[in-house]
Order: C-alpha cells, then structure tokens, then sequence
C-alpha cells in the first residue's frame, strides 16, 4: 500500500510516547510505501490536489526499535497527487483544520481516509456526544450553550452538587475545571470568564461530576467499532484531569461488562459515520468524550498488556485495501464481459 500520514512536525515528536510513530513504524516495517504530509503543504493545480510530501526512504530492514527508527528514518520531499495514496491516515491533532479538510474533498471518493473527513466534520466537536439517540443510560447529563444565565439557573436547580465545565473546544484536558454549587459566587465569574471571547461568546459544556471521576477514568482505544486496547489514568493528587498528559498515571485496565455495552453501544454508530479510529473516555460507567482526531493512548496501552494494538490497525488498513482492489478487478471484469458482448 501507499500510506500518507497527516501529522504534526516529524521533528517534534517523542519516540518514547508518540502513538502516531507507532503506527508508520509498523507500516514500514510491512513494507508498505509511507509519506509524511503537514497540512500547510497542500496545493491545487490543474484540479488535482497535491501535498508536498516527506517520503520515507526505503530499506532493506528496519530497526525493530521504534526510537531507533526514528532517529536513523530518512526522507525525501516531493509534491505528489494525493489520489495517488491507497490511504490517509490523518494524525493531527486538534483542533480541526477544516481547510485541510476541503482540500481532501476531492480525493475522498478514490482514496480511503481514516477518518473519514465527512465524519470528522461532525465528529470532532464535543457536541457529537449528544447525537447518540436513547443514551441516557450510558452518558451524564450534558448541556452546551453560551449563555451563562441558562447555565447558571441548570446549576441552581439541580440536586447535582459538582458540574464540570469545559469549553467546547478544548482537547487534552485543557480547561476543565470544577464547579461546586455551594460556591455560587464563584459560578458567576468562571462562566463569564469561559463565555466571554474577544469578539464572540464562546461555546461551553457542562456536565453532570459523575461520582467517582476523583479516581480517573478509563481510556478504550476503539477500531472499526470494537475495542481493541484499554488503560485506566488516575489523575495526580489535586487534580481532576487524568490525560496523561497533565501528570495522569496510566494503570493496568479489564473492561468490565458494563464498558464493553457502552463500546457496544457507540461502535455501530462510529462506523456509520466513518469513524474508524477513535479513543473513548469512560468514568464509573458513563461515556464522557469521544476522541476522533488523533487519540493515544497506544504506547502506554501496548506496556501495560505486552500487546502492539499497532497490528490490528495495519491489519484493518490492509483488509479494507484489498476489498478495494477486489471491487475494482470486479468492475473491469464486468466491464470487459459487457464489451465482449
């Protein structure tokens, strides 16, 4: 296959941590042709879209190492037509370039994206939660608006004593915080603080504190619908953020029944809008975020089970490459049988 991975600089990333690397590291090591693409590199000429793309150099082998393959990976530049790609996975991390997305609309028809850019369009945004029909069962009450009178009469009148709220497009736990309703002058001032923007009001959400969210939550790697790796993160002492990424530890994790149903639940609906790759957020049995834009997870997942969740993803790629190829031998064989006749 000919892979073409959207990602964040190459330079910046970190072997030890980057689930991205893992991913093109497993891809190259099954021989598959990989590029690299920033999205400021994307261009149009002639009605073809191109990307000015760093190509991986090939080798006989790479090291089995994942930081060995990194710092020995050497690449070549070269603006290519990205029909030309068998896949893209785009590995960019929030927030949504909906530029770069217009740009790929002409090549979602013959190349597969992963995710699909349609999806992403709606899924991206923290709203997609509230899509899921009969989900009350499975996730808190959650309510979205930017006016701050309507989420301060919600605080008021419910027996929740703990609301979070966070703003609509954040990522990687940034700007959670806590809501305490015995604190109401405090309320006040944190919702007009996240409401107010420099030229508009901003979007927010505020949702139910499940009980037990002090003890971290559970993140499910899910691919093609079914959940394929899981890790607990428990959040340092004062805090209530478990990303890893603001001092979360990652534990050893089973899913129990009830967060197999919620993968249940969501997986059907994943697929149908495309997509294929997604890391979920569950606290004490309640879907709390679904992450379809670059979710991790993968590197502390594989130490914790002696597993490479990289293999089922290459795997998934290459099924859904060969299923392609088989359709279109099916077509030019109608097609000739058609102008035999």
């Amino acid at each position: 296959m000919h892979i073409c991975f959207v990602i964040n600089p190459w330079e910046k990333m970190n072997p030890e941590t980057e689930s991205t690397l893992r991913i093109i590291h497993e891809a190259a090591i099954r021989g598959h042709r990989i590029a690299l693409l920033y999205s400021r590199n994307l261009a149009v000429r002639d009605n073809i879209t191109y990307g000015l793309c760093k190509i991986l150099e090939r080798k006989d082998k790479y090291s089995d190492h994942v930081s060995t393959f990194f710092k020995k990976a050497t690449f070549k530049s070269e603006r290519l037509p990205l029909k030309g790609f068998d896949v893209i996975f785009l590995r960019k991390e929030p927030p949504l370039d909906n530029i770069m997305l217009n740009f790929l609309d002409s090549v979602k028809d013959d190349t597969f994206i992963v995710n699909d850019i349609d999806g992403l369009r709606k899924a991206a945004s923290k709203l997609y939660l509230t899509t899921f029909e009969d989900s009350n069962e499975y996730i808190p009450e959650t309510h979205v608006s930017k006016d701050k009178d309507y989420l301060f009469s919600v605080i008021d009148n419910s027996d929740n004593e703990k609301w979070i709220l966070k703003p609509l497009d954040g990522y990687g736990g940034k700007g959670i915080i806590v809501l305490e309703k015995r604190a109401k002058e405090n309320i006040t001032s944190l919702l007009d603080f996240y409401t107010d923007g420099p030229d508009r009001k901003n979007y927010v959400i505020l949702q139910e504190c499940v009980e037990g969210a002090e003890l971290g939550d559970v993140r499910v790697m899910m691919l093609n619908g079914e959940p394929i790796g899981a890790m607990k993160r428990v959040p340092s002492e004062n805090e209530i953020r478990s990303n890893v990424h603001a001092g979360g530890t990652p534990v050893k994790h089973i899913l129990t029944k009830q967060e197999r149903l919620i993968c249940n639940f969501i997986g059907p609906q994943l697929v149908s809008d495309g997509i294929f790759f997604a890391g979920i957020d569950i606290i004490s049995n309640k879907l709390i975020e679904i992450n379809v834009m670059s979710p991790g997870g993968i590197v502390n997942i594989n130490r914790l089970n002696k597993t490479k969740l990289q293999k089922p993803i290459l795997d998934f790629l290459e099924r859904k490459f060969k299923q392609k190829e088989k359709a279109h031998e099916r077509k030019r064989a109608y097609r000739k049988a058609v102008e035999d006749a």
